[in-house]
C-alpha cells in the first residue's frame, strides 16, 4: 500500500472547497439552506479520530517495543486503512465547509449567518484534526528501517528483495 501524498490531499480539498462553494452560491440563489452539516457531527469525527487514534497506539507500541508478541496483520491493515480514510474524509470536510466559509465571509453580515459561518468553520477545524490524526497514525505504521550497521540492507522477504523505508508494519505480500 502507498503512502499519501500531501499534495493529493491539497489537491482534493480545493476542489471540495469550489464544489462547496458552488453549492453554497446555488442554495442562496434559490433561497434554500446553506449546505453546512451541523454542530452534532463533531461527535462523530471525535469518535472516528479517537478510534483511529487508540489503534495507532497499539501498532506504535508493537512496532517500538517487544517484537516477541506478534502483531495481527489484519489489524495492522485495518489500522493503515483506517488512517487513510480518516485522512481522505477529513480533507473532504475541510474542503467542503471551506468553500462555505468562503461564500459567508464574502456576503457578510447580509443573511445573518453568522451562526452557520460559525458551523462551517468548526466543521473545518474537525477536518484539520481528523487529517493530523490519519496522518501521524499512517506514519505509527510505517516499519522503522533497519539498522545498517550489520551490512544488509533489512530483513530478507520471500523473493530475495529487501525491505525498505516505505513498508508499513503489516506483510502485504
Amino acid at each position: 500500500m502507498k503512502a499519501m501524498r500531501p499534495v493529493v490531499l491539497v489537491l482534493i480539498a480545493v476542489i471540495a472547497a469550489v464544489i462547496g462553494w458552488l453549492a453554497t452560491v446555488a442554495t442562496n440563489r434559490f433561497s434554500m439552506p446553506t449546505p453546512v452539516l451541523p454542530v452534532s457531527a463533531l461527535i462523530t469525527m471525535a469518535v472516528i479520530a479517537g478510534l483511529t487514534l487508540i489503534m495507532g497506539v497499539r501498532v506504535l507500541r508493537w512496532r517500538n517495543g517487544n517484537k516477541k508478541k506478534l502483531l495481527d496483520p489484519i489489524l495492522a491493515a485495518r489500522t493503515l486503512i483506517l488512517a487513510q480514510a480518516c485522512a481522505y474524509a477529513g480533507t473532504l470536510l475541510l474542503g467542503w465547509h471551506a468553500g462555505i466559509a468562503t461564500d459567508l465571509l464574502r456576503i457578510g453580515g447580509l443573511r445573518g449567518g453568522e451562526g452557520i459561518l460559525w458551523n462551517a468553520l468548526l466543521m473545518g477545524g474537525g477536518g484539520v484534526v481528523m487529517i493530523v490524526v490519519g496522518l501521524v497514525v499512517e506514519r505509527f505504521c510505517r516499519i522503522p528501517p533497519e539498522d545498517l550497521e550489520g551490512g544488509t540492507a533489512g530483513p530478507e522477504t520471500r523473493r530475495g528483495e529487501t525491505k525498505g523505508e516505505g513498508e508499513y508494519a503489516y506483510r502485504g505480500d
